[in-house]
């Protein structure tokens, strides 16, 4: 009975976590979504950026903390490792819908481009940063990142297994792919508004901060192997020198990048 319990609780994560991925790209477009980063009760700046702030405060701890190794190996005495993964995606899922739910707009415009073709370029930009995130998943391990293989190998009655090391696709030309993918899509926007802005910018830096503690989890598990990469391949920016290159690190992979991460 554990066993189908947990390999429902691993599905039911995995629909949460899905209808927030794709809440997120019309938060964060503008379009066909309830509520977007550029709507919500108006009131005074100082309030609204407060909030915003809490709000994408808790999705940084919640990621942060639970993403460690030092916590998983703590947590793990009272969640069973089978779900283990996926209550980390449940709860990040649900922070981002309370995110949405409780988002202040806030006036002012720091960019409009009026002209079609510029637009639709950035339109292009925003899809592609959103087609990386999602593509990018698949060219580690989709089922392993968000928890499902895990709860189905216990379900079968087998060991599980961390996946190996690997550098598919758009692991080829940077070590976060799914980090570049969020930071495109949070800032490619026709028009950026100031509370798109404290969004796009604070996302931002939470992911430049959260890379360097990725890393130095993804040195520790992989060895030589990923040092060896990291010395090769850069972070966020195809063609730069890989150690090298300023604000290493990752949603949490633990969170969005995590397939080649300790999980």
């Amino acid at each position: 009975m554990a066993r189908v319990f947990a390999l429902a609780y691993a599905f039911a994560s995995y629909l949460v976590f899905f209808v927030t991925f794709l809440y997120a790209v019309g938060f964060v477009g503008g379009f066909l979504t309830p509520t977007t980063v550029d709507t919500g009760p108006a009131g005074p700046v100082g309030t609204a950026v407060l909030v915003d702030l809490v709000l994408l405060g808790l999705f940084g701890l919640q990621h942060s903390i639970m993403a460690r190794p030092a916590f998983k190996r703590r947590w793990t005495r009272i969640v069973p490792r089978a779900v283990e993964r996926s209550t980390f995606v449940l709860l990040a899922s649900v922070i981002l819908l309370v995110t949405f739910a409780f988002w202040r707009p806030i006036q002012g415009v720091v960019w409009d481009v009026r002209g079609a073709l510029g637009r639709e370029l950035l339109w292009a930009l925003f899809a592609a940063g959103w087609s990386i995130v999602f593509l990018g998943t698949w060219m580690i391990d989709h089922f392993d990142l968000f928890g499902l293989r895990q709860a189905w190998t216990y379900f079968r009655g087998g060991e599980y297994r961390h996946p190996h090391f690997q550098t598919r696709g758009f692991y080829r030309y940077v070590r976060h792919p799914l980090m570049l993918g969020f930071i495109i899509a949070f800032w490619a926007t026709p028009t950026m508004t100031m509370g798109h802005l404290l969004f796009a910018a604070v996302s931002t830096a939470y992911i430049l901060v959260a890379l360097r503690f990725e890393e130095r989890d993804l040195r520790t598990y992989h060895g030589d192997a990923y040092e060896a990469y990291r010395r090769t391949t850069p972070s966020l920016i195809p063609g730069l020198k890989g150690r090298s290159e300023p604000g290493v690190r990752a949603m949490g992979e633990s969170a969005a990048d995590g397939g080649r991460a300790p999980s």
